[in-house]
């Protein structure tokens, strides 16, 4: 299945919610859903003006069921709120915050037990690329975050290599195919039941302007989109892109 996510991180889109999200609902459907994933405190706003192709998600969610841990919001409390997914893992989470592979793996059971479909990041920095060790750096990521006792649900994977986040670069529909299969190799070594079904979406610096390549040659399943994702036209430009033939 493909996917399109829009995750506006902490922002809000410049012609607000309600312009956004009706532009979203006002577009011609296709296979792809439409996943928005707004700060937490808008699921709720989200949520009320989706329907059809558009849903609402979540930009993450806590590694318990409850407690006291002040400020977390749990996999339940989201899908109670109406969150469909839950973006998990991004590298934002990793390297700002300092999440590291066993607090994302913790989400990970979170979110599939709460039955609210995990959107799992992975991705490397220049230096593994630089020095070709891409293929393993991804598989002990998903070693990391595989859950194999957790088979019901679905499963997506988003590649977002480090050095294509905000910075203008991305990378090409050729290295994307390459990667993609260096991720199905891993997934039937360490999580083989989602080997055949895991849908893999790339993310970093994605845009109108090059997700002609990257959708053409990148044997992708869609878009994990950032900063094109704060403007409904910009966004639904990649949305028609992925529009089948």
């Amino acid at each position: 299945m493909n996917y399109l996510v829009a995750n506006w991180k902490m922002n809000l889109p410049p012609e607000g919610i309600d312009a956004y999200m009706e532009k979203l609902r006002a577009s011609r459907a296709h296979a792809a859903p439409m996943i928005v994933a707004p700060p937490a405190p808008y699921i709720r706003d989200v949520v009320t003006r989706a329907g059809g192709h558009v849903v609402a998600g979540a930009q993450n969610c806590g590694d318990q069921k409850s407690g006291a841990f002040t400020g977390e919001v749990s996999a339940a409390m989201l899908k109670d709120c109406g969150a469909k997914y839950v973006i998990i893992g991004h590298s934002e989470r990793r390297n700002v915050y300092h999440e590291n592979d066993a607090l994302i793996a913790r989400r990970m059971a979170m979110a599939l037990e709460s039955g609210i479909t995990p959107v799992l990041c992975i991705g490397e920095d220049l230096r593994e690329r630089e020095a070709g060790h891409v293929a393993r750096f991804l598989a002990d990521q998903i070693k990391a975050a595989a859950s194999p006792a957790l088979e019901s649900g679905e499963v997506v994977i988003a590649y977002e290599p480090i050095w294509a986040i905000g910075t203008g670069r991305n990378a090409s529909g050729t290295m994307c195919a390459e990667t993609v299969g260096d991720i199905r190799e891993a997934l039937l070594r360490f999580w083989p039941a989602r080997q055949a079904t895991a849908a893999i979406l790339y993310g970093g610096s994605v845009t109108a302007d090059n997700v002609g390549d990257l959708w053409s040659n990148g044997r992708m399943n869609g878009f994990l989109v950032g900063g094109a994702s704060l403007d409904s036209s910009k966004f639904l430009a990649i949305y028609d892109t992925m529009r089948p033939a």
